[in-house]
């Protein structure tokens, strides 16, 4: 069994920050659980362009409102707290807070910490051991 608090990854290498989000890591690879949890916290004001081309997202809003574009369709959704989405189809998306957001996002395949979004916004399909393996 494996119980973590926030607290505890705060400010860790499980703590990514960039000027438009912060993810703090809680389950990945190395737990070999087939998924990977993380918290995402958005800043109003932001756009934010994603496409996870090789892996699967769910992400929970639990804080915050905002706007969900899909690229592909134009399509928007009105994001606030308990509202879910699914890129089951790995959709190139833009997130657009209008207040702090906070997420809890599950991933599949899991990530390993490591990744970095390219200029696209994937995450490239890393292994546990730090070596790339799959890049869109």
């Amino acid at each position: 069994m494996i119980v973590r608090t926030l607290d505890e990854i705060t400010d860790t290498e499980a703590d990514i920050k960039t000027p438009n989000w912060r993810s703090k890591r809680i389950v990945l690879a190395k737990e070999k659980v087939g998924f990977s949890l993380h918290e995402t916290t958005l800043y109003p004001g932001t756009v934010n362009d994603f496409w996870y081309a090789n892996h699967i997202e769910a992400v929970l809003i639990v804080e915050g409102e905002g706007e969900l574009t899909d690229k592909e369709t134009g399509e928007t959704y009105q994001l606030r707290p308990g509202s879910m989405y699914l890129l089951n189809e790995h959709e190139k998306h833009q997130v657009r807070p209008t207040t702090q957001m906070r997420a809890v996002c599950v991933f599949n395949p899991p990530v390993t910490g490591k990744e970095v979004h390219d200029e696209n916004g994937v995450y490239p399909l890393v292994v546990e051991d730090g070596e790339e393996e799959v890049s869109a």
